[in-house]
């Protein structure tokens, strides 16, 4: 009998029109033979599934559809759901509840790599690990800017603190680009972090955990015409040049898989994640920039270059997520 997946998408952030790219993705990918997969839409307003034309409404109770007279309920929820609720870990906790296993890192682990502050707190003093100087602020404190300008030297990165797609994001060459930069950042969050830019080579590398341990997929080399990696460069196809594997000598790929696995050890990770990093320039030091729980699916997103670059088929590389999920309940 073939397993029934809740393709859980869309979202309350900006980022569900990346949501929806990628669940079509994924659901292109699965293989119909072996699943029924259900396209499980999660909107401020409404929980329900597209049927034809109609819409079905989700239970809450046990998230469960009743279509032609049968209640559906659902094997396993594959997350493609950017930002809350399915990237801060109320998803999970809600699936955690209700014993649906689930693709994606546990609850207490989306909530905590959400902010990005926290993140680097734990992480922080792990071998071969460096991180940039920051500044964590929160909405109301006083003397800011002041604060800033005495811990950290420029230019600055500044960026809401459990934001994704670089929404919300400056960098900041003069002071006097401060202020309005602040106001930005705390208009997409009451949290916001500032770090001292480091000069430095931009990766993006795929961890996933299956039966057989965590492994790690070949880097990707993200080389941008921006100033930094913003929400353009990342969604403008053709804006940035990603280089798969990415450039680098065997000692780099070697430290680079050493870090990163401890980061998804340390941070008691699932299923696929997406780790960004610098390689700084001057002294090829690896710095973390921070850690993605449900990365984009799209045809040009990186996880699926980079299945692609390890000799692997994407629909095989979905399927053993579903199934390390299943068994791992």
């Amino acid at each position: 009998m073939k397993k029934r997946i809740a393709l859980v998408t869309g979202g309350f952030t900006g980022e569900s029109v990346v949501s929806f790219k990628s669940a079509d993705f994924v659901m292109s990918k699965i293989d119909p033979a072996r699943y029924d997969v259900y396209k499980v839409i999660i909107t401020i307003e409404d929980w329900y599934v597209e049927i034809g034309q109609q819409k079905v409404p989700v239970d809450k109770n046990d998230f469960s559809i009743a279509v032609d007279n049968e209640i559906i309920k659902f094997d396993v929820a594959f997350i493609i759901l950017h930002g809350a609720p399915g990237e801060d870990g109320k998803l999970q906790g809600y699936f955690d509840m209700i014993g649906l296993p689930y693709t994606s890192c546990n609850a207490l682990t989306s909530a905590l790599t959400m902010n990005k502050g926290y993140t680097k707190a734990v992480v922080d003093g792990l071998r071969n690990l460096h991180i940039a100087r920051s500044v964590q602020l929160f909405a109301g404190q006083k003397n800011a800017e002041d604060l800033i300008t005495s811990n950290l030297q420029l230019p600055y990165f500044v960026k809401p603190n459990n934001g994704g797609s670089s929404i919300g994001m400056s960098k900041v060459k003069e002071i006097s680009e401060l202020a309005e930069s602040l106001e930005k950042a705390f208009n997409e969050d009451s949290q916001i972090l500032v770090e001292e830019f480091i000069d430095g080579r931009e990766f993006s590398v795929g961890v996933y955990r299956d039966e057989e341990g965590v492994k790690v997929l070949p880097a990707t080399e993200v080389i941008s015409p921006k100033e930094f990696f913003d929400f353009e460069a990342k969604y403008t196809p053709g804006m940035t040049e990603e280089i798969t594997p990415g450039r680098m000598n065997e000692e780099e790929r070697s430290r680079v898989e050493q870090v990163v696995t401890d980061v998804y050890v340390k941070l008691n990770c699932q299923g696929m994640v997406r780790i960004d990093y610098f390689l700084e320039k001057a002294t090829d030091k690896f710095y973390f920039i921070e850690i993605n729980t449900i990365p984009g699916q799209t045809e040009t997103s990186f996880i699926p270059q980079q299945v692609k670059a390890a000799g692997m088929n994407i629909s095989n590389f979905y399927e053993n997520l579903i199934q390390t999920a299943v068994c791992r309940h």
